[in-house]
């Protein structure tokens, strides 16, 4: 397993954008899908982006077109960058690889999208 630690967060008026960073404590080169996961208020977390090691992508419909995942293998890390942001995307987000590890689950990066 690896531990995920994850950045960028904050708050942010509707429209706006937001990136954040997630760093993970060994080589992702052999995690085949990291996913960026979100936590709305009251709700389940949910995987809203993912990226295999080759870079093939995929979005939830709730943000295809406005959320771009990318990942840095050589670093260790794995990217989301958040435009157009809406008050629904409010929450907290967390990395992970999908199927995420259990035990794995970082602090999160809370977004917070209001005006």
């Amino acid at each position: 397993q690896a531990q995920f630690v994850e950045s960028g967060g904050g708050l942010v008026q509707p429209g706006g954008s937001l990136r954040l960073s997630c760093a993970a404590s060994r080589s992702i080169f052999t995690i085949y899908v990291m996913g960026w996961y979100h936590q709305a208020p009251g709700k389940q977390r949910e995987l809203v982006a993912g990226i295999t090691v080759g870079g093939n992508t995929n979005y939830a419909d709730s943000v295809k077109g406005r959320f771009l995942i990318s990942r840095d293998n050589a670093k260790n890390r794995v990217y989301l960058q958040m435009n157009s942001l809406k008050p629904e995307d409010t929450g907290v987000y967390y990395c992970n690889k999908d199927p995420p590890w259990v035990g794995s689950w970082g602090q999160g990066a809370q977004v917070t999208v209001s005006s």
